[in-house]
């Protein structure tokens, strides 16, 4: 259907007779809304002023109605395109108001159900005839084990960025990755913030203890089935039936050490199986992982163009100035070397403008100029966490960093036992760990290691 009057005329005789009535003014006024694109709560402005729960109430009386000849898995997101899709008729002459009366809604009626006939329905669309759609304007969130929202550091660009995968180009699955400590939860809890009227269901859980996955699944299923009954068979019913947003933190507890980057634990391999599922079939719903590492398998789901992205949280610029600020650092005019030295790291920052206060009563000229290499102190043990999580193959590659702080992928390894591919897979494990950057020097890709992680590796290997 070309406009939003066959629409309506189709619907109108649909649901006449179906139920005996005629379109509601709300029903029309939903239909149009959704049509357009627009959200709930401007639809309900615009009629009359009425309530959000009102409208999304009537709304899903709405698709109840229509849900026999679009589909089981109908709601506002998916309408138009059901439309397109399923009910094409043929063109017909534009003459004013006899326009709607020569539509032949029998050969209509005749298109819609041979689509019926040979519609591929999945067993879920079968096994229920509602969506778990809650009815009233709140959502159902569970934050449990989400962070406090404490004070956030301006990431305006990564917060546009997120919103636009999520809101505009409904992408499924979203990777946070960075260091230990960058900021990639307090980001993620920011963005809840600024987009949980936009889902029916908002759920948080941390992978720190290793939970299976069968014992995953339960834990979703549980949440999303305290407003469906009956429960629907899969984690993935629930993701197309409803507009659902899943954090699972702390993903990297569940990748080995000692391997390369992003290698699932034996017993947790069916998690990488869960997750092409969740980026490659069709649903309305998003799940983001934050993790200190890049998974293969997510680098693998981004080659083939699924619906996935990936986000490689860096320091702070400008605002990791506040930090030093509420230490009441002394010469501002040496914060950016203090900032650059650090990485803009928001935690390593805290920490090192800690030690300056400790030490050098908060002044950053003298903390700069008795440091002849760069001072690490409380860093080490976070760091270490980083390195011993690295394969024997990574080691040795990392070793020649201390004392090139660049590496072009054309060089021959320092190693001569390492071949050329196995220089070129360690060198991407470590950019997938953060530890690594690629920077442009003339026509050639090098990779360089910052200078706290060459003065980490001189101190740990001399």
């Amino acid at each position: 259907m070309k406009n939003i009057e066959e629409v309506l005329e189709w619907a109108e005789k649909l649901i006449l007779e179906k139920t005996g009535e005629p379109l509601k003014p709300i029903e029309e006024a939903i239909l149009k809304g959704v049509w357009s694109g627009k959200k709930y709560a401007q639809i309900a402005k615009e009629y009359n002023n009425c309530r959000e729960s009102h409208v999304k109430k009537e709304a899903a009386k709405l698709w109840d109605k229509l849900r026999d000849e679009l589909g089981e898995d109908l709601n506002k997101y998916n309408f138009r395109s059901k439309i397109d899709k399923k009910h094409r008729v043929s063109e017909i002459s534009q003459c004013g108001n006899c326009v709607l009366q020569e539509i032949d809604i029998n050969i209509v009626g005749q298109f819609i159900q041979t689509i019926k006939d040979t519609q591929h329905r999945s067993p879920s669309d079968l096994s229920s005839s509602h969506s778990p759609t809650p009815q009233d304007s709140s959502p159902i969130i569970d934050l449990t084990d989400a962070p406090d929202l404490t004070e956030f550091y301006s990431r305006t660009s990564e917060l546009t960025t997120l919103k636009q995968w999520i809101l505009q180009d409904h992408t499924r699955l979203i990777t946070i990755y960075g260091l230990s400590g960058i900021g990639k939860s307090l980001l993620t809890r920011q963005l809840i913030e600024q987009i949980k009227t936009e889902f029916d269901y908002m759920m948080w859980r941390s992978l720190s203890d290793r939970p299976t996955l069968s014992s995953l699944k339960n834990q979703l299923q549980q949440f999303f089935a305290q407003s469906q009954q009956p429960s629907l068979p899969t984690i993935i019913d629930y993701l197309r039936h409803s507009r659902c947003l899943v954090i699972l933190d702390d993903l990297h507890n569940l990748f080995k050490s000692g391997e390369l980057a992003g290698e699932y634990l034996t017993d947790y391999k069916e998690y990488r199986t869960f997750f092409r599922q969740i980026a490659k079939n069709h649903h309305q719903s998003c799940v983001i992982l934050i993790s200190w590492e890049k998974p293969r398998a997510i680098a693998t789901l981004e080659a083939e163009k699924h619906s996935t992205r990936t986000l490689h949280l860096k320091g702070l610029s400008a605002d990791a100035e506040k930090i030093l600020r509420s230490h009441q650092l002394t010469d501002s005019d040496k914060w950016p070397e203090l900032i650059n030295l650090y990485q803009g790291h928001p935690t390593w920052l805290n920490i090192i403008a800690s030690t300056i206060v400790e030490l050098f009563d908060g002044s950053v000229s003298l903390f700069l100029s008795y440091s002849e290499d760069i001072f690490l102190g409380d860093l080490e043990p976070i760091l270490e966490s980083h390195l011993e999580r690295l394969s024997d193959l990574e080691q040795q590659v990392i070793s020649g960093f201390r004392k090139n702080q660049a590496i072009a992928l054309s060089q021959k390894p320092t190693n001569p036992e390492l071949s050329q591919s196995e220089l070129w897979s360690a060198i991407q494990s470590l950019v997938r760990r953060g530890l690594l950057e690629k920077i442009s020097e003339g026509e050639r890709g090098m990779f360089q290691l910052h200078p706290i992680w060459q003065q980490y590796l001189k101190f740990k290997l001399s």
